[in-house]
């Protein structure tokens, strides 16, 4: 497996973990445990941000990694 398609890998699995904090801080009832996984969601979404910029590097240094 090449660097580029681990890190699409990676990309895609901190997706499903901020998409499983989203849900989970909707259906919380403790305000304290809400906010604990609402902020955790949004620093993911950061960092999938950032992880999102270098897969547009490496697919730019390497384009026959474009699109996988």
């Amino acid at each position: 497996m090449t660097v580029a398609a681990q890190v699409k890998q990676t990309l895609a699995g901190l997706k499903g973990a901020q998409a499983a904090l989203e849900a989970f801080a909707s259906i919380e009832e403790n305000p304290e445990a809400k906010f604990v996984l609402s902020r955790n969601a949004d620093r993911l979404k950061q960092v999938i941000g950032d992880l999102h910029r270098r897969v547009g590097v490496l697919e730019y240094e390497e384009p026959q990694y474009k699109g996988f």
